[in-house]
């Protein structure tokens, strides 16, 4: 990166290099300075990733009452306490951090998981209604229902009538799925195996909405239907991931009949632990034959 020394310097021949008598354009300096600073030289190891840095261990204020104090409350919230400002504004840091944070949950929404990671996972993959992100965003009914094709491919290659059907859908953060599933899945799989429960064949749904496990319910007339699904990220994190269990779902069955397990992220349940958590109160919902509202956990 260039410090003050080298930045008055480059100015310096930048000006030199241009004509005092003649009128010169934006892009004709932007063309000098490329001539005369190779930025290709420049490595991404001089470049900080500021996302990296936990702000539950950053105060800015320059003269906070009670340094320790405020630290042991920030350290429990993701949230921004402590921040400072210049003048009416934030300052330099703090304003990068939030637009930081923020591309990094407009990417988890706009990725699509790469088909790299689907195939290492053993996930074939189906579509909903929804034929973009922009339609998954403004059609959250058409999330909820399986396309054509996906009915066909789903009924050709997964088990049908299981007692638990496991899926994963990228929801509204394919970060979240590619951060969660290969320790949740297998651990949740296990899980359901060592309790003796019969589970189906795992597949992944793109441009999924919760919804839609009442759907693939239906389709596989599964007992119970587990979907792992990237939830809507925040300026805290982008990794978010949620389980939602339905006993016997349909198209249309209320909100309160499912239960959720939620915050799945590095931050807050583990994916190591969190497939054995599930498993286990699955195995509940299949003892009490209840979910939601319904059972009594």
């Amino acid at each position: 990166m260039l410090d003050e020394k080298d930045l008055k310097e480059l100015i310096a021949k930048v000006l030199k290099n241009i004509d005092s008598e003649s009128i010169i354009t934006p892009k004709e300096i932007e063309k000098k300075v490329s001539e005369i600073v190779n930025v290709e030289n420049i490595g991404n190891d001089e470049l900080k990733d500021i996302t990296a840095i936990d702000l539950r261990e950053i105060i800015e204020l320059k003269h906070p009452y009670d340094r320790e104090t405020l630290l042991k409350y920030k350290r429990k919230t993701p949230a921004r306490l402590g921040i400072s400002r210049a003048g009416s504004r934030y300052t330099t840091n703090t304003y990068l951090r939030l637009r930081a944070d923020h591309a990094s949950a407009m990417d988890a929404v706009f990725t699509d998981v790469p088909e790299e990671f689907l195939k290492r996972n053993n996930l074939f993959s189906v579509n909903t209604k929804c034929m973009n992100k922009d339609e998954y965003i403004t059609r959250p009914d058409l999330g909820r229902e399986i396309s054509d094709e996906g009915i066909k491919l789903i009924k050709e290659k997964c088990k049908m009538n299981p007692t638990v059907e496991v899926y994963v859908s990228d929801g509204l953060s394919s970060t979240a799925i590619e951060a969660n599933i290969e320790n949740t899945l297998p651990a949740l799989l296990n899980g359901l195996k060592s309790f003796g429960i019969e589970a189906g064949t795992p597949f992944f749904v793109k441009n999924g909405r919760v919804g839609a496990a009442d759907h693939i319910s239906e389709i596989l007339n599964a007992e119970i239907t587990c979907v792992l699904i990237g939830e809507r990220p925040g300026l805290a994190t982008a990794e978010s991931m949620s389980a939602y269990i339905t006993y016997k779902g349909y198209r249309g069955i209320s909100e309160s009949k499912r239960t959720v397990v939620s915050n799945i992220h590095k931050n807050g349940t583990p994916s190591s632990e969190a497939g054995a958590h599930i498993a286990s109160i699955i195995k509940k919902i299949l003892d009490a034959k209840a979910s939601g509202q319904d059972l009594k956990l």
